[in-house]
């Protein structure tokens, strides 16, 4: 039986926790705002929801190009090094998103705020496996990618009130203070790498980014691709369309969306013990999960009420949500240490292709034909996930044979 590790390492995977968590949390409310913010921005600009989603595009297309070069970096010059300067930078460019006084100024901003934000999350994943051991990586990513969740909870609540008073240029005023206050946490506070991590990343910098011509983490993309797509086309667009169809103020829709914002908080941290305690295996999270999420989207979509449209969108959020953690479960723990940044920016890619898709064609749909052919379109993500389960190894060992990495050498063990 092996002994527990000893506190100094407890004390740096928690301090890593918390501040990692609060630093997903203010990424994902920066672009959260956008959402809440797009009736008034098509009301004072003039534009349709087709124009509207492309606001949203904007930002994705840049996050989505910037993600593997954001692993490049941080594998190459040091993940905590290159995750301060993406906070520090779309802390910038939220604020002047603010200061937009046309659409084409503000289609800049959102993809210079994309750009920014695309190279943190391979720097973050970077930052918590140089500062965890393998077995308790994926619970701790699990409470830290809940972050995205409470944030789909926190932000409309916040922000709805004020962009009613203030209006909307003030939530990105709002959010960019805060940005910036995480930034100076991280600088004070983050803890330096395990000692027992730091000789894996000396490596051969000649193999870097060989991880990308494999087809192993392409299908992981793609599995990501599929959750993305439903969680964008939703988190878009449902606070239009609640707005529209039901004629629920600004204010009380915001407490509305934050309903499945909940459920999928719990439902992420659920996913991550699930990736911990299957050792990967994720067809037997995915499988159901999104098996669920597409009959639920479809009851969602056919709900005569309000209360319907809420209770079968918040179980459809769960099922998803389950199912964050497990997608990359397999490959945070098979990818040689100087190839996670690259990596797992690949496999993000897929998801943030997904949000550049989904909000315009969502919104190109809803306005050809209707909002419940635009939302049950997004049982077509569900399809996606499933299928790429089904096509990617189960854990970490048939991971890395698939891309054709050596083992990772297991610790010698010690004599009773």
């Amino acid at each position: 039986m092996s002994a527990p590790p000893p506190q100094p390492v407890r004390r740096t995977v928690r301090i890593t926790i918390v501040l990692l968590f609060t630093a997903w949390l203010v990424d994902y409310a920066d672009r959260l705002v956008i959402n809440l913010a797009l009736p008034s921005i098509g009301d004072e600009f003039d534009v349709g929801r087709g124009e509207q989603g492309l606001i949203v595009s904007a930002f994705f297309l840049a996050y989505a190009l910037c993600q593997i070069p954001g692993g490049l970096l941080a594998d190459r010059h040091g993940a905590q090094r290159v995750m301060l300067w993406a906070l520090l930078s779309w802390s910038v460019f939220t604020a002047l998103t603010g200061f937009a006084w046309s659409f084409g100024v503000l289609l800049l901003m959102r993809f210079a705020f994309g750009a920014a934000e695309g190279v943190f999350p391979p720097a973050s994943m970077k930052v918590l496996v140089e500062r965890t051991t393998p077995a308790e990586r994926m619970g701790a990513n699990g409470v830290i990618m809940s972050s995205n969740a409470l944030a789909g909870v926190l932000t409309p609540l916040l922000v709805a009130p004020l962009i009613a008073v203030f209006g909307w240029r003030s939530a990105f005023f709002s959010t960019a203070a805060l940005g910036v206050f995480v930034v100076v946490a991280i600088r004070v506070w983050l803890p330096a790498p395990l000692s027992a991590v730091e000789p894996e990343l000396r490596v051969d910098r000649r193999r870097a980014g060989g991880v990308l011509r494999k087809g192993v983490v392409w299908r992981f993309s793609t599995m990501m691709f599929g959750y993305s797509l439903i969680v964008w086309g939703l988190s878009t667009w449902i606070p239009s369309y609640v707005s529209e169809e039901y004629g629920v103020s600004l204010a009380s829709t915001g407490a509305l969306v934050a309903i499945p914002g909940l459920a999928a908080t719990g439902a992420i941290v659920v996913g991550g013990r699930l990736a911990d305690r299957l050792g990967g295996h994720h067809r037997r999270v995915i499988v159901p999960s999104m098996t669920a999420a597409a009959v639920t989207l479809l009851f969602m979509v056919f709900s005569p009420s309000l209360i319907g449209f809420i209770v079968f969108g918040t179980l459809a959020t769960t099922a998803v949500s389950l199912c964050y953690m497990p997608i990359l479960a397999v490959p945070l723990s098979g990818l040689a240490p100087e190839d996670v940044g690259v990596g797992s920016g690949a496999i993000i890619f897929g998801g943030q292709v997904a949000g550049m898709v989904a909000p315009p064609v969502i919104g190109a749909l809803a306005d050809a034909f209707s909002f419940k052919v635009a939302f049950a379109s997004l049982v077509l993500g569900a399809a996606i996930a499933l299928v790429m389960a089904l096509l990617t190894p189960q854990d970490a060992v048939s991971f890395r044979a698939a891309t054709g990495a050596p083992e990772l050498p297991t610790p010698a063990k010690e004599h009773s």
